[in-house]
């Protein structure tokens, strides 16, 4: 059976930033019949659940693994290292079960794919990946945001 990476909210976990889930009928539909290998890169790297807010400043993911933008809370607290950590954390889980795919959660500074929020923490949108996406993307595993959350 072909393994997957998922964000773990998306699974039913309550680990997102505000201590809920975002599990969906649409999340499940697309996973069905495969191996599910869930994951929250900000808890594997240290995070609290809850925790504050965070955005990445400066750029995207991209940015962030080549050293040119950061996450930090909306308390103004740095917390990439454990943006960075998770990512890693998230590939190595991925790697160990085969994963050529991630079903991850949209707009997240860990695991949007395509957007993510801007840093201003007022809810705009720009276009670019979360850390733990562009580790994995650079690493050869496809990354869809999960559909209808």
């Amino acid at each position: 059976m072909e393994a997957i990476l998922v964000s773990a909210c998306l699974r039913g976990v309550p680990c997102r930033f505000d201590g809920r889930h975002k599990a969906s009928a649409e999340t499940e539909e697309a996973v069905a019949g495969r191996e599910v290998v869930s994951f929250c890169p900000e808890v594997a790297g240290g995070l609290a659940t809850p925790r504050r807010a965070a955005e990445l400043v400066g750029g995207d993911g991209h940015d962030v693994l080549d050293g040119n933008a950061r996450v930090v809370e909306d308390t103004g607290r740095d917390v990439t290292a454990e943006f960075l950590e998770g990512a890693r954390r998230a590939l190595a889980a991925a790697r160990h079960k085969g994963c050529t795919e991630a079903l991850l959660m949209p707009r997240s500074p860990s695991c949007g794919r395509g957007e993510v929020y801007d840093g201003s923490f007022a809810g705009d949108l720009v276009r670019g990946d979360g850390v733990t996406a562009a580790l994995l993307g650079r690493n050869g595993i496809t990354v869809r945001p999960a559909p209808g959350v």
